[in-house]
């Protein structure tokens, strides 16, 4: 796979998570889009590093960070949306 098809994959990704993450009323929508834009930052990351230096630790440690990014973000907005629906004594 050449590097322009990875660079335009996470192009196209962080594209429709932009377009989520400012379209959306949700918490949960506006976080699934800054999920989307966070995976494109990150592919395109691995992709350039790939290509550039295949053998360099410091793209896998950007990854690694970045994922543990994610990780926490959706952490965050699970806690958020499950406080919201306590205040609202909403059943499920």
């Amino acid at each position: 796979m050449s590097l322009e098809a990875v660079l335009l994959v996470a192009a196209a990704l962080f594209g429709v998570g932009l377009f989520g993450a400012l379209t959306q009323r949700s918490v949960v929508m506006l976080m699934m889009g800054l999920e989307l834009m966070l995976g494109g930052v990150a592919l395109a990351a691995a992709g350039v590093w790939h290509f550039v230096a295949p053998a360099a630790a410091e793209g896998q440690v950007l990854l690694v960070l970045v994922v543990t990014a994610m990780a926490v973000e959706m952490a965050v907005g699970f806690a958020v949306v499950t406080a919201l629906f306590r205040a609202r004594e909403v059943d499920t």
